[in-house]
């Protein structure tokens, strides 16, 4: 482990300072990029316009029609919390702003993960026609479903495909799906500058650009008095202004008013759009849960959502989920979605099925949505006991691919017959972690009729892009892969049992090429010393109230510390008590149960640790320096 010291542009931290921010946060911001104030403006009238989104106009019009029709629209979600909260936002936002006119045909269908696999499949389309719809939605899904596309359009739906995933490659081209809308940032052709958006946000862009549509055919009008929005005032009190896709600039939030409806689903004049910012604590969720970057749109989404989640307005099933994690809403912060909301979701997904926590995320029920948190929490518990299992025999597995006095191979692959399918991912990650390199775990498909295939989840490490090393063993051994998909980081295949040895060698032989010595160093960036004035757990609360993520790191610091005592605590974690700039400390290492030494060089983030009703500053260990 190499512990590295981010770079603090002098000239960004001092403007930073002068425009009022805390000089601790200035530094901060300014090694993750932010060189004036007005970057971490996190208003609504700053996210990028919808226009700028390709085919979200166009969504936008066939949805209205739909609504003008009486069509019955499906959504057909992931079951992975992105996923999840996409349908979720896709539903309530449908239902809200077609409730104006009547229309409420909006249904929602989640494929398994075991027995449909990843995606719209022409199974599913058939599955979507059977239930009387006439328009098809994916959300978080279908860029590279382009047999389910196909099958659907036969079938006579109308399909847009809402996502954010890269397209599909065949013959190293890159091919979208035919005769549809499709609303995805990375399609070819799209300007929309924040390319890792969220599936969820994806989907509130279309409700967005929807809600401008129907406005400019009369249904809403903006303002009471119908004229144009004017000015801007602090989100919720209904004149935060959104882009528009239609003129640039379009209220956020307005007051809700009764509806009549008119001839052919007109509406008066009278009656205001409705409010969709609610919806912002899914969006918030979904975006950090699926670790995608936080670039400043994406930072806004999350500021947005976690400032309505502290002061309680979020749906019941949100609450019922921080009350299971035992977390206080009132605190939120983006941790608490990526690590306690965010895994319960994805563990239905993973072991049962994601309609439950789609429920959870639509009703409004408060007992429902009590009842339905329990159950996946009970469902979490059970795949953490999976996953401690599989991870042991996976590294046991890792492990022995290589003596104690070597290297790890640049890649790590492992299976095992008794390997849960729905937990994979997470393995991969944890295997990655370990050892850092390139892993993915195989399971066998518990799919009827393909029990000869395995499907497989990677992980990946900084320099060394997943989904094209797939595309690359694709091209070198035509036929080996029988699907695949993903991104730099992530990505999944499905192999027979018999190609495994082949895939194996194959990805072996692309690491050898791809990843030299300097990749293949474990690193980690740090902050740099943390000075003792700051070691305060009102600063603690200060940091805690930013959002930290993905591309925008929350803060670690580093520097030499003296261990003056450690023991085991719950037989899998170090407690210590250090000394930190001449000052007694206490500190914590979370699953690491080798001794320090007496002086060592640790990165380590801040916590308040309470303790008979007094508030201590702690330190929780992130690593040590080799």
């Amino acid at each position: 482990m190499k512990i590295i010291t981010r770079d603090v542009p002098p000239r960004a931290a001092w403007a930073l300072e002068q425009g009022g921010v805390h000089p601790l946060l200035a530094r901060l911001f300014a090694a993750r990029g932010i060189t004036a104030k007005e970057q971490l403006d996190d208003a609504l009238s700053l996210l990028l316009p919808p226009a700028s989104m390709k085919g979200a106009q166009e969504a936008a019009r066939a949805l209205a029609d739909a609504m003008a029709a009486n069509q019955a629209i499906c959504i057909v979600a992931d079951y992975d919390c992105d996923g999840a909260t996409a349908c979720a936002v896709g539903l309530r936002g449908l239902r809200l702003l077609g409730a104006p006119m009547g229309f409420d045909r909006v249904s929602y269908l989640v494929p398994d993960r075991v027995t449909d696999g990843y995606g719209l499949t022409p199974a599913i389309a058939q599955r979507v026609k059977a239930r009387g719809a006439d328009v098809l939605v994916t959300v978080d899904n279908g860029i590279a479903s382009l047999d389910g596309v196909r099958a659907a359009r036969e079938l006579g739906l109308q399909v847009i495909v809402t996502d954010h995933h890269l397209p599909a490659l065949k013959g190293g081209e890159v091919v979208v799906p035919a005769d549809c809308v499709i609303v995805n940032p990375n399609q070819p052709g799209c300007t929309f500058e924040s390319k890792s958006i969220a599936g969820v946000g994806v989907m509130f862009y279309v409700l967005l650009a929807l809600r401008a549509e129907l406005r400019e055919r009369g249904v809403f009008t903006a303002r009471p008095d119908a004229g144009p929005p004017q000015g801007g005032a602090a989100p919720g009190t209904g004149t935060d202004r959104v882009p528009s896709p239609a003129r640039g600039s379009e209220p956020s939030v307005s007051p809700p008013a009764a509806a009549s409806r008119g001839a052919a689903g007109s509406v008066g004049a009278t009656v205001l759009q409705p409010k969709i910012d609610a919806l912002l604590p899914l969006v918030a969720l979904g975006t950090v849960a699926d670790v995608v970057k936080l670039d400043a749109n994406n930072r806004r989404l999350v500021a947005q959502g976690l400032k309505r989640v502290r002061a309680g307005a979020m749906p019941p099933g949100m609450t019922a989920l921080f009350n299971v994690a035992s977390r206080q809403s009132a605190k939120a912060t983006s941790f608490d979605f990526g690590f306690a909301l965010g895994p319960r979701l994805n563990a239905a997904g993973r072991l049962a099925d994601m309609t439950l926590g789609i429920e959870c995320l639509t009703t409004d029920d408060g007992l429902r949505a009590d009842e339905l948190a329990r159950t996946l929490d009970g469902i979490n518990r059970e795949r953490k006991t999976i996953e401690g299992e599989m991870r042991d025999q996976a590294l046991m597995l890792a492990e022995a691919m290589f003596d104690e006095s070597e290297e790890p191979p640049p890649a790590l692959i492992v299976f095992d017959p008794d390997f849960h399918e729905g937990v994979v991912g997470i393995v991969a990650s944890r295997l990655k972690d370990k050892l850092h390199r390139p892993s993915f775990v195989f399971a066998a498909s518990g799919a009827e009729g393909k029990e000869n295939e395995l499907k497989g989840s990677g992980r990946s490490i900084p320099g060394f892009h997943l989904r094209d090393a797939l595309d690359l063993v694709a091209k070198r051994h035509p036929g080996v892969l029988l699907r695949f998909g993903g991104h730099a980081m992530a990505a999944g295949c499905t192999i027979d049992e018999e190609h495994l040895d082949v895939f194996e060698a194959a990805l072996q032989q692309v690491a050898h090429e791809w990843l030299d010595a300097a990749t293949l160093q474990r690193r980690m960036e740090a902050d740099g010393a943390l000075d003792k004035q700051y070691r305060r757990t009102d600063l603690v609360d200060t940091l805690h109230q930013e959002v930290w993520g993905q591309g925008f790191a929350p803060p670690v610091f580093c520097e030499e510390l003296q261990i003056v005592s450690q023991r085991l605590v719950g037989e899998k974690h170090l407690a210590l008590k250090m000394k930190h700039q001449g000052d007694p400390v206490d500190g914590i290492w979370f699953g690491h149960t080798e001794p320090l030494p007496e002086r060592v060089k640790l990165a380590f983030r801040l916590d308040a640790d309470e303790w008979q009703g007094q508030r201590r500053v702690r330190f929780l260990i992130e690593a040590a320096e080799d």
